[in-house]
């Protein structure tokens, strides 16, 4: 039997399997990529009586893979917070969802271990921009402020390294970066000893940095919308900008838009901290779009359709 560690490589994703090998360590081939690729399951070369563990993919977007899947006698234990759609009933399906905006995939692993290493969801959280559930589970670990700031840089730097719109955008490739992680039950020892989290967070200050000179398009009553330049570090910065741009102005959305391959842009959306919701029914309103309630995207917005998403954005949020 073949055992699938199939993941989103984001921050979310990378601790949530985390979690599960440190507490079952397993043997597996993973399967991952950058952030916006979470059409995973469908790469799994799976037979009869394989094994799959599914972290923080949508699974709406992979149904039709996943019932393949199933039928073909593939067991599957599925994580995940994104928008699911309705859940299949089937004997090889294991399924841990909740689509709350106030979680994320490495909180259910926690929930699903009882909190063993209750540290690594901390930094799931983080990494999700969910700061007070992060605190909240912090409540139950003896931490010091200190070390609360480093679990937060953490979550942010790892997070940041999955954003790009190809795998040549990135500063590591996640699965690659998930095994020099897993070396380390100590999210502390990572941050002291790896040289790989140095480079990664100098690269995110940079980009921010970068990111932070570029005024927003147009002022709105209901947020912000950013159009960042056609590079490499705008690629990377666009989900890291946006929570910090969430963060800055917890009252109001905010949208982050580069250039891509296809002539359009790629948009990262985040809806108020105040109130966690309307960002992924902003971006299904575009081809490609999708995502949670508090954060979301559009993987390609044609160039003919950005003074329809401003106008959808006002809508959005004008409502919230």
């Amino acid at each position: 039997m073949t055992h699938f560690d199939v993941f989103n490589g984001d921050a979310d994703g990378l601790c949530a399997l985390h979690q599960l090998r440190l507490a079952t360590p397993l043997g597996a081939t993973l399967i991952t990529g950058v952030k916006r690729d979470i059409a995973l399951l469908g790469r799994v070369p799976a037979v009869a009586g394989d094994a799959i563990t599914a972290l923080d993919v949508s699974l709406d977007v992979n149904r039709a893979a996943l019932l393949a899947l199933l039928e073909r006698g593939v067991s599957v234990t599925y994580f995940d917070h994104h928008g699911s759609g309705q859940v299949p009933q089937h004997a090889r399906l294991h399924a841990f969802i909740d689509t709350a905006p106030n979680v994320c995939t490495g909180m259910l692993v926690d929930r699903h271990l009882g909190g063993v290493h209750r540290v690594w969801a901390i930094v799931a959280a983080f990494g999700d921009n969910l700061a007070r559930a992060a605190e909240k589970l912090a409540q139950s670990l003896a931490l010091e402020p200190g070390q609360l700031t480093a679990l937060q840089q953490l979550g942010e730097c790892l997070n940041y390294n999955d954003y790009g719109d190809s795998e040549a955008d990135l500063i590591v490739h996640p699965a690659i970066l998930y095994r020099i992680l897993h070396r380390h039950a100590d999210p502390f020892s990572f941050i002291r000893e790896e040289p790989l989290f140095q480079t990664i967070r100098d690269a995110r200050d940079h980009d921010l940095e970068m990111a932070g000179r570029i005024r927003p398009r147009a002022p709105l009553a209901e947020g912000r919308i950013a159009i960042l330049p056609d590079a490499a570090w705008s690629r990377r910065v666009r989900g890291e900008y946006g929570n910090s741009l969430a963060n800055l102005y917890p009252e109001q959305a905010h949208a982050v838009l580069t250039p891509n391959a296809h002539g359009g842009y790629t948009a990262s959306v985040r809806a108020p901290l105040a109130t966690l919701c309307g960002a992924d029914r902003l971006c299904r309103l575009f081809p490609s779009g999708g995502g949670r309630a508090a954060a979301a995207g559009i993987n390609h917005l044609a160039p003919e359709r950005l003074s329809a998403f401003v106008q959808a954005f006002e809508q959005a949020f004008r409502t919230n």
